[in-house]
């Protein structure tokens, strides 16, 4: 089965709301685990990728692909 695939600031709709009233998250951080806030309170929770797979609902926004910088600052 092939993994699915997620960048940093993608917006998530999850199948169960979070408490503030929301279903949006933002993924924060990738990983084994992976880390994602809050659209409308900004709280953020570290979840297990297999979780969070499970709780996903779909994927909402993808995130924007920033340029990468140079250790001299000068964009890439």
């Amino acid at each position: 089965m092939e993994r699915k695939h997620y960048e940093l600031g993608d917006i998530v709709q999850m199948k169960k709301p979070h408490p503030c009233g929301t279903n949006e998250m933002e993924i924060i951080r990738l990983g084994m685990d992976i880390r994602i806030k809050c659209v409308g309170c900004k709280h953020s929770v570290l979840v297990p990728r297999a979780k969070f797979e499970s709780k996903l609902k779909k994927v909402l926004r993808q995130g924007s692909a920033q340029p990468m910088e140079s250790s001299d600052g000068v964009q890439e």
